[in-house]
């Protein structure tokens, strides 16, 4: 009687694991979306901007982003295939090197 209260009681908190579980998307999707990622962990992204008024210099900015796996020195085909592993459950269809877009520095 005991096991059988406890897997009534147990029943809706798996049922309610299950829902907090990721979704997964298509790997051609996961694939555009993790490439992101591994631009990231190739190099630091640099941004530099500035405004110009009808009364002269207004402002300016320097933006400079730097990704965790770029300072640990991961490899971006590393990354973007465990990336793409996490969101779709499947590897990739083509490796990072052949994705379009990439370009090896």
């Amino acid at each position: 009687m005991a096991a059988r209260r406890a897997a009534f009681l147990l029943a809706p908190a798996l049922l309610g694991l299950a829902a907090c579980a990721p979704a997964q998307i298509p790997v051609e999707q996961a694939e555009r979306v993790c490439m992101v990622k591994a631009l990231d962990a190739r190099g630091p992204r640099t941004e530099v901007g500035f405004g110009v008024g009808s009364h002269g210099y207004r402002g300016g900015f320097v933006s400079v982003d730097l990704s965790s796996d770029y300072i640990m020195g991961r490899d971006p085909a590393e990354i973007f295939n465990q990336c793409v592993l996490r969101r779709s459950g499947q590897m990739p269809v083509r490796p990072l090197y052949e994705q379009p877009g990439w370009r090896a520095s």
